[in-house]
């Protein structure tokens, strides 16, 4: 049985240590959907949300979750990204899709700060238009793809069902 990297020699949770891991590129791409009134994505690609332009903000707050990931995590390691992207689409009626791509050059992956991103980004869409709009859901986060590292390439697929 493989031996479990999260447990110290008292079978309590630790930081993997990643000292002998070789430095190399990897990228991570997350994606969450917010579920919300018609109305309510109509008046965010209108401008019309009084606290300000919803979708600027929520970049920039994906951004700042990103970089503050291992702040949250609390066995993530700290990363120098190198680049983060946020990216917004939208079905045209009622549901936002926001993705988030994290880059960084190190010795461990940038998954959680993708996922982290994204989450952000839609709760500051949801903080942002509640007052119009308490019944928006925020749906169906995961990670989309991630490359590089010693456990290679890693892309979603759909579950059978």
């Amino acid at each position: 049985m493989e031996e479990l990297t999260h447990f110290n020699q008292q079978q309590r949770a630790k930081m993997v240590d990643v000292t002998e891991k070789n430095v190399t590129f990897r990228e991570a791409t997350a994606t969450c959907k917010v579920i919300m009134a018609p109305e309510t994505l109509a008046r965010i690609h209108a401008g019309q949300v009084k606290k300000g332009d919803v979708l600027a903000v929520a970049q920039t707050a994906g951004i700042m979750a990103a970089k503050k990931t291992s702040e949250l995590i609390p066995m993530c390691h700290l990363l120098p990204l190198n680049g983060v992207d946020i990216l917004f689409t939208d079905n045209h009626q009622d549901m936002l899709t926001i993705s988030a791509t994290t880059k960084v050059s190190g010795k461990t992956g940038v998954e959680m700060e993708a996922l982290c991103a994204v989450q952000v980004a839609a709760l500051t869409v949801y903080d942002m238009c509640k007052a119009m709009d308490r019944g928006m859901i925020i749906s169906d986060c995961h990670l989309v793809e991630k490359k590089g590292g010693k456990s290679g390439h890693f892309q979603f697929q759909e579950p059978n069902g």
